[in-house]
């Protein structure tokens, strides 16, 4: 099988898993080709780690298959599966040093000395820790350390690499820093990864694609931008960055809520009457009338500015929309727009899009547009 053209590495098939009477996992399905690396994407509880230890071979499925190079590996212990996993934790040994650590998995293997310092140095070269080489964990930084669990990983020739986790107990510059040497260190190598993670922005700068999880179900597999940009579900769109919502209904080709109207795209396809959710990023959004703007432009309605703040590079507005339930929003602006249109609180703006998306949300055209949703962002 493949993925656009590539080998497919790992392929998860139909997986399910129960702890006691709680479903953990329902119907997951998803591969990753030969050089690509996925993010599993989710809130506490949404099953991300139980996937990744159910392909690591630290947990049984209930039900499904784990495909790695085109093997059945569902039965096999972990240690026969040619996986590489890098936990949060790291799980250095403490009184070894950089070198001890990357080639211990060698000597266990009884490799010979000469295999064992090859690969040592050239792992210690790749990571980036030649001057650490005879340090001991202790003396080495959070980021540091981590480059070293993931070259004792490498050390075994791994056919995929799981990540646990990995930047989550380091502070915000550092796991900054550590993710972009990562991603380029995975292009390097040409080793599928699988990455967990709570954080979109890691997951967006990390992954070729994201697997967006919701309490156990798999709600959208995609590249960072058709995920970001095409949300597929509701949930997608208000995880995976700020978004907010407006219910209304389709009519013809328009989406109406109240005084709104907007054209939709020819190939969104939905029934005269259905209820839908208008979907909107803060930074589709502008506040100006559209003859302002080059951009195609609709305008939504009114509103009057709440709050504005700023954030360091952009400035973040609070809107509340002229409509009977007086919804907010959420805006952000760039430099170059707060500058060429300061905005202050009480001013009243007029309120356009330049992107949206439309999602089902009832099966009842009785629903009407007059009910609101909140804004979705965080």
């Amino acid at each position: 099988m493949q993925i656009n053209n590539k080998q497919i590495a790992v392929s998860v098939r139909s997986v399910g898993k129960k702890f006691g009477e709680t479903v953990v996992l329902d119907d997951i399905n998803f591969d990753v080709a030969a050089d690509e690396t996925v993010v599993l994407l989710g809130a506490s509880g949404s099953g991300k780690t139980t996937i990744l230890r159910i392909i690591a071979g630290l947990e049984t499925p209930d039900s499904g298959k784990i495909i790695l190079h085109g093997k059945d590996v569902t039965e096999l212990p972990a240690r026969e599966r040619g996986v590489g996993v890098i936990f949060q934790s790291y799980a250095l040994f403490p009184k070894m040093t950089v070198e001890k650590n990357i080639g211990y998995g060698l000597l266990l293997r009884r490799a010979s000395k000469p295999e064992i310092a090859e690969t040592v140095n050239r792992l210690i070269e790749l990571v980036h820790l030649e001057e650490h080489r005879q340090k001991y964990p202790s003396q080495l930084s959070g980021g540091q350390q981590q480059r070293v669990a993931i070259a004792r990983a490498l050390a075994y020739e791994p056919e995929v690499l799981l990540f646990d986790e990995p930047f989550g107990v380091l502070d915000a510059q550092i796991r900054t820093r550590l993710r972009r040497e990562i991603r380029t260190l995975l292009k390097k190598i040409n080793v599928p990864s699988i990455f967990i993670t709570h954080d979109q922005e890691e997951a967006l700068e990390l992954g070729d694609r994201i697997a967006v999880l919701n309490a156990g179900r798999l709600e959208q597999i995609g590249t960072p931008f058709d995920v970001y940009t095409k949300p597929a579900t509701e949930y997608v769109a208000t995880f995976l960055g700020a978004a907010n919502l407006l219910l209304g209904i389709v009519r013809g080709r328009n989406f109406e809520s109240e005084n709104i109207s907007l054209e939709l795209e020819n190939e969104m396809n939905f029934r005269d009457g259905q209820s839908v959710k208008l979907v909107f990023r803060p930074e589709d959004i502008f506040l100006r009338k559209p003859e302002n703007l080059m951009q195609h432009y609709q305008k939504l309605t009114e509103g009057i500015v709440e709050e504005v703040s700023f954030v360091g590079a952009f400035e973040r507005v609070i809107v509340r929309l002229d409509l009977s339930a007086k919804q907010p929003i959420i805006v952000t602006r760039p430099k170059t727009e707060t500058t060429a249109f300061p905005l202050a609180a009480g001013q009243t703006v007029t309120v356009g899009l330049v992107r949206f998306r439309i999602l089902p949300n009832f099966t009842l055209a009785s629903e009407r547009a007059s009910r609101m949703v909140d804004t979705g962002g965080r």
